[in-house]
Parts: C-alpha cells; sequence; structure tokens
C-alpha cells in the first residue's frame, strides 16, 4: 500500500519508522512519504495561511499551496483524497477495513482554522476522529493511518491476527491474562487453564458480549444476538 501525508510537519510521522509499520515498511508492505505542503506555496516567505475574509479569529490554510501539493502528488498517486476534518464521518474500524481495500491513500492535514473553502473540491474524502478538537490534522492522521495499515495482508505477521480484537465484529475484546497465574492474590479463571478449547471459546464469547453492554451500551444495541449467543449468556449469566 502507498500512502502519501501532504502535512506541515512531516517529522511528526517519523513514528511510521518504528514498530510494527516500520517493519512493514522494510519488507516494502507499505510506503508512506510525508511531504511537506510548505514547499509548494509561491509567497516568497513560504506563508501557507493568511486572514480569513469577513474578520474573524485565526489564520486559515491558503488554497494554492494545497491544491497545488494534491496535483503533484496526484502524478505518482491516483488513491483517494482523504481530509482530517470536522465534518467528516467519524473513523470507525468499518471505515479502516474500507480504506485497507485500498492500493493507494492521500492524507491532507490542516491547521489553523481550517482550509480554505475552494480546496474542498480536490478532497474525496472527510474522516473525523470525533467531537473534540486537535491542534492539528497530523495527531487524526497518525491513528487513522495505523489502524488501516495494520490491516493489510503480513502487516502484523503471520501469528498475529485481528480477528478477535476489539470492534473487529462490533465487541469489545474479552480479557487477556498472562503469567504469572497468580499476581497480587489475583489469578487467571480456572476455564483458562483448563486447555478445553471449546469451552475457552463460549467463555470468551461471553465475556466480549458482557463487557461489551457494561462498557459501550451503544455498541451493543447494534448487535443481533444469535442462537448460541443467547445460550452462551444463559449459561453463564
Amino acid at each position: 500500500m502507498k500512502i502519501n501525508i501532504l502535512t506541515l510537519f512531516p517529522e511528526m510521522f517519523d513514528i511510521f519508522n518504528h514498530s510494527i509499520i516500520g517493519k512493514a515498511q522494510e519488507k516494502d508492505l507499505v510506503k508512506i512519504q510525508a511531504i511537506n505542503i510548505r514547499d509548494f506555496t509561491k509567497n516568497k516567505h513560504k506563508k501557507v495561511d493568511d486572514y480569513p475574509y469577513g474578520g474573524g479569529a485565526g489564520m486559515v490554510m491558503a488554497p494554492q499551496p494545497l491544491v497545488d501539493a494534491i496535483r503533484s502528488v496526484k502524478e505518482e498517486n491516483k488513491g483517494k483524497v482523504i481530509f482530517l476534518g470536522p465534518r467528516g464521518k467519524t473513523f470507525n474500524q468499518d471505515l479502516a477495513f474500507k480504506l485497507s481495500k485500498e492500493e493507494e491513500l492521500i492524507f491532507v492535514c490542516g491547521h489553523y482554522e481550517g482550509i480554505d473553502e475552494r480546496v474542498y473540491k480536490y478532497i474525496d474524502e472527510e474522516v473525523s476522529l470525533g467531537d473534540f478538537i486537535l491542534t492539528g490534522g497530523e495527531m487524526a492522521a497518525i491513528p487513522v493511518i495505523d489502524s488501516i495499515l495494520r490491516l493489510k495482508s503480513g502487516v502484523l505477521g503471520k501469528d498475529e491476527s485481528f480477528e478477535d480484537e476489539s470492534f473487529s465484529e462490533g465487541l469489545l475484546e474479552y480479557p487477556q491474562y498472562t503469567r504469572p497465574e497468580e499476581f497480587e492474590g489475583d489469578k487467571v479463571p480456572e476455564i483458562l487453564l483448563s486447555g478445553h478449547h471449546e469451552n475457552i471459546r463460549k467463555w470468551r464469547r461471553f465475556k466480549s458480549l458482557n463487557i461489551t453492554k457494561e462498557k459501550r451500551p451503544d455498541l451493543y444495541s447494534k448487535i443481533t444476538l444469535s442462537k448460541e449467543d443467547k445460550k452462551i449468556l444463559e449459561k453463564y449469566k
């Protein structure tokens, strides 16, 4: 997968040179390039923003540098142009899966009071992390890109899987335990030590359903319980 990120702070994306995504880049499974929007401004002082028409607080990102940056990247990357902004649909696991099917993507990170309205005609999709304010689009782009890339084949490695993780099917994940068997008087549930894989699977399903109902009732309300789910809930309640 090829990803280009248009940003005023390309150094912020050095994070993708480390850990799992860094290893995926070394294996040529993904390619990430952060491009400085400031390189495309025609302003002799390298300005990329200006005061808003009509007055108001703050500055607005000017259209010329942004549009020229998008056009330049489009010569090598034909993917969707995604803007991290407040008008967009809220990002979730379903959207992560959808975008992970793409082979090329372009992300645009806004700053200040936003972007000139005329830039939107060059944006294919707008994505928001939620109803709160960040200092810049970079802060939103990092988790969005990470969640997309980890769904690409080979990125997590053959021994890892995202199928049982939180949100993969609309539920929160079941509790996880590792050694030691007892820690400060708190023991690992006996069923996980039993070696009975079918009973463990059912217990985990119960815990996943129960935790989601307790912690995220909004998610639980969207779940259609199967016949087995109902039996599991009745058995373990």
